[in-house]
């Protein structure tokens, strides 16, 4: 899309000056900042405050944490607070106006360019040519810069600061503003532009994820800013947008995030800030938002929606993630949308508070401080039926009860072993769940991600085989997937290890009057046990085949034997959708040739 576009356009010569480029207002706005309601303005002076009490350090113990004990949190917990620091002291001055925060701006960008990289501990070398193994690199090497996604956000929360304050630095030193440009090209631009080898570029792999345009999404914003050779320029916003082309090759055609809606904020979402970049740069000359494939990215978060805060969560994803929604509503307005620009409306509206959602995006804080987003916006309506297809994700809404269910395969991005894995909800509320995500540490992307609870199938709402649980690998996939209006038919079998001796594994969902119809029929090579395991959000009743939890009701052979454990949630990312316990109700058959059973799920 974008190089058939870049070949047969200059875009160089669309886009309007730097001078000229406004994506938000700047300080000298001075109309529209005390336009910003109270409330926000003194959230914004108190943000401002932090940074004037003085920014943590930053060691090379803190970065050594990663490759010593596994730790993501020793070191990135002082480096987002450096930055989310310099953005509040950056906006507190821009709402003052006087000086005030002005010297705690100062000192966040001196502290920022003293690092000596701007690449996370867990990031170092990432298969850069070059760097050393992961276990023989737990420093950074200064002579040989990277670009993850943390350096490539800290340049545009840089370049954000000098559109915002430039001339106030100025005024203490123009060194100022020379160091901060220095040191964006040097770690930053320089070798975005100057390497094809770095993976997430697509040159030498096809496996990009949403590195791709969340990287992407802030070298533009930063060349936008900056940039002051027009020519450059363009040869920048140009490179990264035919980036984003191996983005769209491995995207679904359904647009489906198989990292989940909470990704979403950095994937399509960082996808749109491309494209709206590059559409406000250009004065709405050069828009992609007509590309089917386009809106269907966009669309996304609108069929992952449960009910308020809740999002299927399959995968690395939270149940209750922390959704950009002015991006969604912008999304939603570019594109057409209603629904989904409702949706995005009603998300901002639940986020009171005027700091970053998740990592510290300057440019997000800045464009929902000035948004023009509907009063009182209506939860948006969702269809009885959505499929992604290509995705292999399907959600039924009948009578107040919402089922999903996914098929897919075990080699996705951010990957769960959960082929056939199903949740259900009662009047918006979770009753049959995904534990989601965890606090990341090395174990969740290295050898021992499926030691981890919440990415073993045990501990997904599926059948263990002989006691074997689903296998990790693109080719432990469903088969035979077909969806309707009224249900779901998938053989998950093909998720097993040879092993297990499954030959079929047919796992079927039907929507009913009563409610949901689960049928598994599992056919294998040996005779042997089967145990079913269902994942509740509250604890059970147990009976002769009937367990009570919640809202709900499931019933089953009585046959069966019924155990219930609870699981503390201890992990603190995993408590912020699900504080206190869930439970792991277990239904054990005993040893045959082919197992088949009919579970019911009713409203209690």
């Amino acid at each position: 899309m974008f190089y058939e576009y870049l070949d047969r356009h200059d875009l160089t010569a669309l886009l309007v000056p730097r001078e000229a480029y406004h994506p938000f207002p700047g300080r000298q706005a001075r109309e529209q900042w005390e336009s910003l309601s109270a409330h926000k303005r003194e959230a914004l002076l108190a943000w401002g405050e932090e940074a004037r009490a003085g920014y943590p350090m930053l060691t090379a113990t803190q970065f050594l944490a990663f490759s010593r004990s596994g730790s993501r949190e020793a070191y990135e917990t002082p480096y987002f607070a450096r930055r989310r620091m310099m953005m509040g002291a950056a906006l507190a001055e821009c709402v003052r106006d006087d000086g005030s925060y002005l010297d705690a701006v100062i000192d966040g960008i001196w502290c920022i360019c003293e690092e000596s990289t701007w690449v996370i501990s867990a990031h170092n070398g990432s298969d850069h040519p070059g760097a050393p193994a992961m276990d023989k690199r737990p420093l950074p090497d200064v002579a040989n810069p990277y670009v993850d996604l943390f350096a490539a956000q800290t340049a545009a929360a840089l370049a954000d600061t000098l559109y915002l304050l430039e001339d106030r630095l100025d005024a203490v030193s123009p060194l100022i503003a020379r160091r901060v440009r220095a040191e964006i090209e040097r770690r930053v631009i320089h070798p975005f532009m100057t390497h094809d080898d770095f993976w997430w570029m697509g040159m030498i792999r096809r496996d990009v994820n949403n590195w791709t345009p969340w990287i992407c999404s802030n070298v533009i914003e930063t060349a936008l800013l900056l940039e002051g050779d027009r020519i450059r320029r363009g040869e920048i916003v140009s490179r990264a947008l035919r980036m984003l082309d191996s983005y769209l090759a491995v995207m679904p055609a359904d647009g489906g995030c198989d990292e989940g809606a909470g990704y979403f904020n950095m994937a399509g979402a960082a996808l749109l800030d491309c494209l709206e970049s590059v559409y406000l740069a250009t004065q709405g000359r050069v828009s992609f938002y007509e590309e089917p494939h386009i809106r269907a990215i966009g669309e996304f978060p609108l069929r992952a929606h449960v009910a308020g805060p809740y999002f299927l969560n399959f995968a690395d994803c939270d149940a209750m993630p922390r959704m950009d929604g002015e991006r969604i509503h912008r999304f939603g307005e570019r594109t057409g949308n209603a629904a989904l620009a409702s949706l995005g409306a009603w998300l901002a509206a639940q986020h009171d508070g005027v700091k970053p959602l998740d990592t510290p995006q300057m440019n997000r804080v800045l464009l929902t401080l000035f948004a023009r987003l509907p009063e009182d916006a209506p939860a948006p309506a969702h269809a009885p039926f959505e499929a992604l297809p290509d995705l292999q994700v399907y959600v039924w809404r009948q009578g107040g009860l919402l089922a999903a269910i996914k098929g897919g395969h075990n080699g996705e991005n951010h990957n769960h072993n959960d082929v056939g894995s199903l949740v259900v909800f009662c009047d918006g509320e979770p009753q049959l769940v995904d534990m989601g995500n965890r606090t990341y540490t090395a174990a969740t992307f290295g050898p021992q991600r499926y030691t981890l609870d919440n990415t073993r199938s045990k501990n997904h709402s599926l059948p263990l085989i002989d006691g074997m649980e689903q296998a990790p690998g693109r080719r432990f996939a469903a088969r035979n997937v077909r969806a309707d209006a009224q249900g779901a038919s998938l053989d998950i079998a093909g998720a097993y290890p040879a092993e297990a001796g499954a030959v079929s594994a047919v796992r079927s969902l039907r929507m009913t009057d009563r409610g949901i119809l689960l049928t598994d029929d599992i056919v294998l090579a040996r005779e042997a046990p089967v145990q079913w395991v269902f994942m509740l959000r509250e604890r059970p009743e147990l009976s002769a085949g009937e367990a009570r939890f919640g809202r709900l009701c499931l019933t089953f052979d009585p046959s069966l034997r019924a155990e219930a454990e609870e699981l503390p949630v201890t992990d603190a990312r995993m408590a912020r959708s699900f504080p206190g316990s869930l439970w792991r109700l277990t239904l054990d058959a005993a040893k045959q040739g082919r197992h088949t059973q009919n579970f019911t799920i009713t409203r209690s």
